[in-house]
C-alpha cells in the first residue's frame, strides 16, 4: 500500500513539473517533494525501473522543448521565456538522473 501511494504521488509531482507556468521556486519545492517520494522507493529493482521510466519520459520532454526552443528567434522574447523552461527542465532532469544513479547503486549493492 505505501509503495502505491508514494508512486501516486511521484505520477502528481511529475505532473505538475510538466506545467509550462509553474514558478521555479514552486519547482524547486515540487522537486524536493518528489525526491523524498522516490526515497521511498529506492529498495528494489522494480521501484528502480520505475524511477527509470519516469526519467525516459523527461528526457522527451526535454528533446520536445529543446526542439520548440529552437524555432524561436533568436534573441526573441518568446525565446528567451523558452531558454528559462528549458534550463528548468534540464535541472530537474539533472536531479532525477542523479537519483536513478544512486538508486541503481544502493540495488548492486544488495544483488551482492
Amino acid at each position: 500500500m505505501k509503495n502505491f501511494i508514494a508512486r501516486a504521488n511521484i505520477d502528481h509531482y511529475l505532473n505538475l513539473q510538466a506545467k509550462d507556468d509553474l514558478p521555479s521556486n514552486t519547482r524547486s519545492m515540487i522537486c524536493k517533494l518528489l525526491v523524498d517520494e522516490e526515497n521511498k522507493l529506492s529498495h528494489d529493482l522494480e521501484q528502480l525501473e520505475f524511477a527509470e521510466s519516469r526519467m525516459a519520459r523527461y528526457r522527451d520532454r526535454v528533446d520536445r522543448l529543446r526542439h520548440l526552443r529552437d524555432r524561436f528567434a533568436d534573441g526573441s522574447a518568446d525565446r528567451m521565456k523558452a531558454d528559462g523552461l528549458l534550463v528548468d527542465f534540464e535541472g530537474f532532469l539533472a536531479q532525477v538522473e542523479a537519483f536513478c544513479g544512486h538508486m541503481r547503486r544502493k540495488v548492486n549493492q544488495r544483488a551482492v
